[in-house]
């Protein structure tokens, strides 16, 4: 009787939890109503109260709801450690699971032998040439290779300390109000938000992505496929063959490219790794 009525008032939170956004909330009050629920089922009892919770759980955690969670204001901490903390802590996961996708990937090409492909594998080597910008016309042991030096990790600190540089901490209009964190581009009209100091004669808009995850994800492909960016991807090949994790303060060397600013905007990156001490996260 008061494991059934710690459930129903658990799940009471969770609907307010989810009514709210509140992700944080909903996850940590997941585990104690799936506890709660498991010890009441081994006692024979309420086996519909599981299926309660995990429909909550797939309706909470589809895309459409998590792209439709509202940022954290960044902008209300009034220390600056405390904000710096709360922004890594809320965007280290997505590029842990970012960096996870793009392992998968390289699993999967690598574990492929290129004249033997079945048709799944052909298919799905077809889709990452066209991904990471591959025109081979003939599909050789050198294409794989190359696709191999694109398919690879972004460091975390790289990608924390340009998000934090390229959306003031979370705080810059683009960041909340278009989930976009590195300043990317594009170029069809409505794609994005338009810059209030564009050049006249200029199109761009800044992209506006369904959610933080997406922005980082999109991220990540431009230093993996962009022309621009080949020095990152040398710089972390080098790593590679030395056996070496891709280090962030390494492949910063590579973003010349990525700002007008070009070598003082590398010197910034590498100098918010360092004194932040994100390279920790590469190790």
């Amino acid at each position: 009787m008061t494991a059934f009525l710690l459930n129903l008032k658990t799940m009471q939170v969770l609907f307010l939890a989810i009514k709210h956004q509140d992700k944080y909330i909903f996850l940590r009050l997941l585990i104690i109503e799936l506890t709660l629920t498991l010890q009441t089922i081994t006692k024979g009892f309420l086996m519909n109260h599981f299926y309660i919770v995990i429909a909550l759980t797939l309706a909470f955690c589809s895309p459409a709801v998590i792209a439709n969670i509202n940022l954290p204001d960044f902008t209300s901490y009034k220390d600056v450690k405390q904000k710096k903390r709360a922004f890594f802590n809320y965007m280290l996961p997505y590029v842990k699971k970012a960096n996870q996708e793009i392992l998968a990937e390289r699993k999967a090409v690598a574990a492929m032998n290129i004249k033997k492909l079945n048709n799944q594998q052909s298919n799905r080597l077809t889709s990452l040439l066209k991904k990471y910008r591959i025109n081979d016309k003939q599909i050789t042991k050198h294409t794989k290779k190359k696709l191999l030096k694109k398919i690879d990790v972004i460091p975390a600190s790289l990608a924390l300390a340009q998000a934090a540089n390229e959306s003031a901490w979370g705080t810059s209009r683009f960041a909340k109000k278009a989930h976009n964190f590195y300043g990317q581009w594009c170029f069809t009209k409505g794609c994005g938000l338009i810059p209030k100091q564009r050049s006249a004669g200029m199109s761009h808009e800044v992209k506006k992505f369904k959610s933080p995850y997406e922005s980082i994800k999109g991220y990540m492909l431009n230093l993996n496929s962009h022309p621009a960016f080949i020095s990152v991807r040398n710089y972390r090949a080098e790593q590679r063959k030395k056996h070496i994790k891709p280090q962030g303060v390494v492949l910063a060397k590579g973003l010349e490219k990525y700002s007008e600013r070009k070598q003082e905007y590398i010197k910034e990156i590498i100098a918010m790794i360092r004194y932040n001490k994100l390279d920790v996260l590469d190790s």
